[in-house]
């Protein structure tokens, strides 16, 4: 028998327990899957977890053909939060100053993570959707965060790294770098050594949504070897997208 398809819905978490549905399915994402660990990560309760989650949104994609599970979940820190808190969590992995320095609203991405039964399909949709009403609400002109490669082995993702660092790099306003002591050169091979098809295959979803609306990476790699990935910074400016970019990118969830 087929599985029901799935009704969707995507909104902000409204308390405690909700956030901790999204650690929940941090956790079989990032740690379970992807041996992945941290400070706060707390595996006797399957919680992933880091001190920027109090100052965040929490933005659940539950499926209500499946009771209402929580199968995808996007974080998000407004500058006013980060202001207020503990800063961005990407100021631990590159430096910020550029944008900071903007006087521009920013709004920082993180965490996104889907259920692996809804991954390669329409998921990503609603949770876009939601993200572009929160922007809209929010005044926020410069997107960003970092989006992981899995792994640490720097010769396999050489065709990508250096694929991103040719083609989509960010401009000079906007190239944020990544921090001395994790910096990892992206410029691994010269662009007429570069598969653009196996460049671009061997690169996360999320890395590939954020290109198809125009954004850009910052210089250099992050290699977080804690969290057993390879990270790049993405910055989505608003201003820079051209009319078909804008439209896929509010398009709403049916």
């Amino acid at each position: 028998m087929n599985a029901p398809a799935p009704q969707f819905e995507a909104r902000l978490a409204r308390d405690a327990d909700e956030m901790r549905a999204a650690q929940r399915l941090r956790y079989e994402v990032f740690v379970a899957e992807l041996g992945g660990d941290g400070a706060l990560t707390d595996h006797a309760a399957r919680l992933e977890r880091d001190r920027f989650d109090p100052q965040c949104d929490h933005l659940l994609l539950f499926d209500h053909a499946r009771g209402g599970a929580v199968v995808g979940a996007y974080r998000l820190m407004t500058g006013a939060a980060a202001a207020a808190g503990q800063g961005f969590y990407s100021a631990g992995e590159y430096d910020l100053a550029l944008l900071l320095a903007s006087g521009r609203r920013l709004l920082e991405l993180g965490r996104s993570c889907l259920h692996r039964d809804y991954r390669g399909g329409a998921a990503m949709v609603p949770l876009w959707s939601a993200i572009a009403g929160y922007v809209a609400a929010h005044g926020a002109e410069i997107l960003f965060g970092v989006a992981s490669f899995h792994g640490t082995d720097i010769a396999r993702l050489a065709q990508p790294l250096a694929h991103l660092h040719h083609a989509h790099l960010a401009p000079a306003d906007l190239r944020v770098r990544a921090l001395h002591a994790q910096f990892q050169r992206m410029d691994l091979l010269p662009p007429d050594r570069i598969d653009r098809k196996a460049a671009v295959l061997a690169m996360p979803a999320l890395i590939k949504a954020y290109l198809r609306l125009g954004g850009f990476v910052g210089e250099g790699a992050f290699v977080d070897h804690a969290f057993n990935t390879t990270d790049v910074c993405l910055i989505l400016d608003t201003a820079r997208m051209d009319p078909r970019q804008r439209a896929r990118y509010a398009r709403p969830a049916t």
